[in-house]
């Protein structure tokens, strides 16, 4: 099974059939398989452009697609079979006619290995080494590992999200609250004290980037005048990496996406004071094991409490034989572009528009 950002702790991340994310925000496990697929079933999905990696996702011969959606318009996407109707219900009736069916054991086989290949990756990006600074994989590593089986994780917009998408193991249904539909930059704090209202039984960390953070900061104070603790984990990295990352690959070398001046002078930006400033706790971090130690310490505060965790913006999470649809400009006379549009165009030679013959 694979998971959308939608979908994602629809099972426990360590069950035998998940593999994961798909799509342009795709585990290698969950794309490689996608590839492969001669039949796929989507259940509740929009079929996204990050879902299906610009088409490019499903690129079996005569793959045919089966889509259970209570939206008809999205049941007929990719010329499926459309199931109109309630998941649960529609599932139900799909089990029974399935009964006594089972994939080959060659394929349970290699999704037993290629499940257990991508928790090896998980754990190698969660514990890097990165230094000086750390890497934003392993911030998320280290929320994850000391968070609570219960603990609500939320994000929204930048290079987390899809970073969480791949690397987050969920175990809980609903411990996973991360918007990507609009990449609403400044709604993790207002979503995060949503969610903490929602369900004040379970501790919420929100992951913000420092650009987003820009966004939308002050509902700091209404969580300490409703006296809702939050615990905020503020990854600094000095810019707006995901959109800088896109730059670069455009061949565009991230142009005004770092918080400098023109001269490459940093800015003098404290965002920890601004969050003191605010009312919350504010615990200073360096490194990776700091990171730790303050997740720890935020257990015994009992207002939001916000953790400032530098980050190098150079050490991302790789993209796992898949794509996305960013078009490059076609006629440039700089080089970097003209190579950009080059591998733009034999990417997207490999789309696929599913149309039946």
């Amino acid at each position: 099974m694979g998971e959308t950002q939608a979908g994602k702790g629809s099972l426990p991340y360590d069950h035998p059939s998940c593999m994961g994310a798909v799509g342009a925000t795709g585990t290698l496990a969950a794309n490689r398989l996608a590839a492969q697929a001669d039949l796929v079933i989507g259940v509740g999905t929009r079929w996204t452009d990050f879902t299906t990696a610009s088409r490019t996702a499903f690129g079996a011969d005569g793959v045919r697609f089966i889509n259970v959606n209570v939206a008809e318009f999205d049941a007929l996407k990719h010329s499926a079979l459309a199931l109109t109707g309630d998941a649960r219900a529609t599932l139900e009736a799909l089990e029974e006619r399935l009964a006594g069916w089972a994939v080959a054991p060659g394929h349970r086989q290699l999704a037993t290995r290629l499940q257990s290949e991508w928790a090896s990756e998980v754990d190698r990006l969660y514990h890097l080494g990165h230094s000086p600074l750390p890497a934003q994989s392993e911030v998320l590593g280290a929320v994850n590992e000391l968070s609570g089986a219960r603990d609500v994780v939320v994000c929204a917009a930048g290079s987390m999200p899809g970073d969480l998408h791949k690397l987050w193991r969920t175990g809980d249904a609903k411990g996973y609250h991360v918007e990507y539909g609009y990449s609403t930059m400044g709604y993790e704090i207002a979503g995060g004290l949503g969610v903490k209202m929602a369900d004040p039984s379970r501790e919420v960390y929100v992951l913000v980037g420092d650009g987003s953070y820009l966004m939308m900061a002050q509902e700091i104070v209404t969580s300490l005048q409703e006296r809702l603790k939050l615990t905020i984990v503020l990854v600094d990295n000095q810019g707006y990496s995901s959109i800088g990352a896109l730059s670069r690959s455009l061949g565009t070398g991230g142009f005004g996406t770092q918080l400098q001046r023109r001269d490459g002078a940093p800015l003098p930006i404290d965002l920890a004071a601004n969050a003191e400033g605010l009312g919350a706790q504010v615990l200073r971090t360096h490194n990776i094991e700091e990171v730790r130690d303050a997740l720890l310490a935020a257990r015994g505060i009992d207002q939001t409490v916000v953790i400032h965790a530098p980050v190098d913006q150079e050490a991302g999470v790789p993209s796992y034989e898949s794509w996305w649809d960013v078009p490059v400009a076609e006629v440039s006379e700089t080089a970097s572009v003209q190579d950009a549009r080059r591998a733009y165009e034999e990417a997207g030679g490999h789309r696929r528009w599913y149309l039946r013959q």
